[in-house]
């Protein structure tokens, strides 16, 4: 069986670094690691970014781009979709990128699934909505809800399953998976822990974690993206960022058919 790929969210090397040396520096770094794709992270942009300059260099080192944005696809008292998702779709589409990641918002019902269309429909990069840490967008009820209507209405748009990220709302990453899997295009992958001040943050998995994606991945597509999103350190970081690639590529694969 082949590997699956894999992918570097930017974010990573961390933002305080990546902001200040700029993420066009750990493209490079995102290639010789191994990997398939490259998440370039919105907020972590420099004001006057050129996101065709970014477009050239991961097409030049054989990087498939995915744009990532904070942006809320529903407002909180609007049916329709958040205004900036047209800037950010075009945005997605200068840098090159096969999808846009956002996340899901102040869904209800009453959604505008239209207008979400017709927002879509002229765009080369398909939407992808991510369970996020918010109350809003964090939970599994809505999401189902999103994504069915989505599918009822052939709208063109995926999922991001972020492992972790349902532990800020209690919820369950299995159950999670049983009830999205169908909808799944790109996996986030990242452990979870209380630190000192009691706050749950990103960690780099540990056997245990691993064991427990293996199981999850039952749920997905097979070959499906899987996503380095928790910090890659140490003295030798391209060392490290390639063991975790080849980590990620080969995680399930003795389970993908039991």
């Amino acid at each position: 069986m082949m590997q699956s790929s894999v992918s570097i969210s930017l974010s990573s090397f961390g933002a305080h670094l990546v902001r200040a040396q700029g993420q066009a520096c750990f493209l490079p770094l995102v290639a010789q690691a191994g990997a398939s794709h490259v998440e370039l992270r919105e907020e972590l942009l420099e004001p006057d970014a050129d996101l065709a300059a970014y477009r050239r260099q991961a097409s030049a080192l054989g990087l498939t781009l995915v744009y990532s944005s904070p942006l809320e696809l529903w407002q909180l008292d609007s049916n329709r979709p958040q205004s900036q998702l047209a800037t950010a779709l075009a945005a997605a589409s200068e840098a090159g990128a096969c999808w846009l990641k956002v996340s899901l918002g102040h869904f209800t019902p009453n959604a505008d699934f239209k207008a979400l269309a017709d927002q879509l429909k002229s765009s080369p990069v398909r939407l992808l909505v991510e369970n996020d840490q918010t109350f809003q967008g964090g939970r599994i009820e809505p999401l189902v809800q999103f994504f069915a209507g989505a599918r009822a209405r052939q709208v063109p748009v995926g999922m991001t399953f972020d492992i972790g990220n349902w532990q800020w709302q209690g919820q369950s990453a299995l159950g999670a998976a049983g009830q999205l899997g169908q909808y799944v295009d790109y996996l986030h992958c990242k452990a979870v822990r209380m630190n000192p001040e009691s706050k749950l943050v990103a960690v780099p998995p540990e056997r245990h974690d691993l064991a427990d994606w293996a199981r999850l991945l039952r749920r997905f597509p097979e070959g499906i993206v899987r996503a380095i999103e928790y910090p890659l350190e140490g003295a030798d970081t391209g060392r490290v960022a390639a063991e975790r690639v080849a980590e990620l590529a080969t995680l399930g694969r003795e389970v993908a058919h039991a």
